[in-house]
């Protein structure tokens, strides 16, 4: 709901200090270059997390490696690491360059997280790694395990016991409750999930159907965050998973950046000042975006360039960003209603936390209609035989609107981060593909019109 005062300040005040805010107020598909973003040495120095931090979250992923390959057999060919492929493109660049008649310099690469082992997107990273990082606290502070163990025996009736005496809770829009949810329960732990109106009923059955408690909200994402972190606040065996404010989320996304090193090292690709990696991260409150963009600096240094993606319907990190005031201000406080199709996107108020860490390091932020997402989707689809949901598809139009600026006179690789998709039901990703496809009509017929008119 539009207000009339936002901290002290009229809307007309508000638009006249930040004259980006009409384009986003009008949900127009907006670009926005961080003009405070810092020389790559001075933002690393500024950092109150560091690549020591990065690499202590990868050991105790890898010291559960044996767990995942007891407990989950989808981890087997990878010997228990959770890890998505990364390919090339090369039809879909080629569906992009036609349809908006720009030339893409450099590969087109997508990082598949749609396929992440457990809970099929981005959140399999932060929300696992949570729940894994308290689960050994726990048996470590029980005398049940060592940090020298065998983690497989974490998968035994014993330690599912000592994990059914404590709790789990977060707040989700969707994709995090799944992978909170799936992980805890098979540990053992009694595990809440708080969905926001936008989570799609499939996630809710899911979850129930692995045991997990789903309380649902008529309203947004942090209605369900508050909600969930009120309930578990009375509750000393309960640990709340604060997507809004969790390092612990952060490291975990971060460690993606490790693995994304080895993949570009296995395939030939170079980073470096003649060819830097431009990476598109679909956005909601930021902790995964963060995260991985964050370990990406930390790794590729000044020759990695990152952007965040939205929806037009919930901008809140451009938001947030573009007028320095953070989790300050909401997409509703400015009368942008935060509902889209991107479910895992749909958020108004953006991290604090995220924003203001992350500020200094991130090259800028665009958003995106849901019709445009749908569109690429039924692209992708059809030119990769690539399925992802519609909030994945955020990132895919980063090339032409971005990826330009940074990567003059240079051979970039682009790299879009597909956040989830492959563990959406067949019919409603035919039904997502559907629409899609009307939506090019739409597009094709609405082009066809405006060079007669010009004609």
């Amino acid at each position: 709901m539009e207000h009339d005062c936002i901290l002290g300040k009229s809307k007309g005040e508000w638009l006249a200090e930040f004259p980006i805010l009409q384009d986003l107020c009008d949900l127009k598909e907006t670009c926005w270059r961080n003009p405070d973003q810092l020389p790559y040495q001075q933002a690393v120095a500024q950092c109150a997390l560091t690549m020591a931090d990065i690499q202590d979250a990868s050991a105790r992923l890898q010291r559960f490696a044996s767990y995942f390959i007891s407990a989950f057999s989808e981890t087997r060919p990878l010997e228990g690491l959770l890890e998505s492929p990364m390919v090339e493109i090369p039809r879909m660049k080629t569906v992009l360059e036609t349809q908006y008649g720009k030339s893409i310099d450099g590969n087109l690469m997508v990082k598949l997280d749609s396929h992440l082992p457990i809970s099929g997107s981005i959140k399999a990273r932060g929300g696992i790694y949570e729940v894994l990082k308290l689960a050994e606290e726990i048996a470590l502070k029980e005398g049940y395990l060592t940090l020298e163990d065998d983690y497989q025996i974490l998968d035994t009736p014993r330690f599912r016991a000592l994990f059914s005496r404590y709790a789990v809770a977060v707040g989700s829009t969707g994709n995090l409750g799944l992978s909170i949810g799936i992980i805890s329960a098979k540990l053992g732990f009694k595990v809440a999930v708080h969905m926001s109106a936008d989570a799609r009923q499939w996630k809710k059955d899911l979850l129930r159907s692995k045991g997990v408690e789903v309380y649902e909200y008529a309203s947004d994402y942090s209605v369900a965050v508050k909600e969930g972190r009120i309930a578990a606040q009375d509750n000393p065996f309960c640990h709340f998973v604060d997507d809004e404010n969790s390092k612990t989320l952060f490291l975990g996304y971060a460690v993606a950046a490790l693995r994304l090193k080895n993949q570009c090292a296995e395939q030939g690709i170079v980073v470096d000042a003649y060819h830097p990696l431009c990476v598109y991260l679909p956005c909601g409150v930021g902790g995964g975006p963060g995260g991985v963009a964050f370990g990406i600096k930390m790794v590729f240094g000044a020759h990695a360039h990152c952007y965040f993606a939205e929806p037009t319907h919930s901008c809140c990190m451009l938001l947030g960003m573009a007028t320095d005031y953070h989790d300050q201000v909401s997409v509703q406080d400015f009368g942008i209603d935060n509902k889209t199709v991107a479910d895992g996107l749909a958020v108004g108020r953006a991290s604090g936390f995220v924003g203001r860490f992350i500020k200094p390091l991130l090259d800028g932020c665009y958003t995106v209609t849901d019709s445009r997402m749908y569109q690429m989707l039924a692209q992708l689809a059809d030119s990769q035989d690539i399925w992802l949901e519609p909030s994945a598809l955020a990132g895919m139009i980063g090339p032409v609107v971005m990826g330009d600026q940074e990567t003059a006179d240079t051979t970039p690789t682009h790299l879009v981060w597909a956040t989830g998709g492959n563990m959406v039901p067949q019919d409603t990703m035919e039904a997502y593909y559907r629409t899609g496809k009307a939506c090019l009509l739409v597009e094709r017929k609405q082009s066809t019109a405006w060079i007669f008119a010009q004609g």
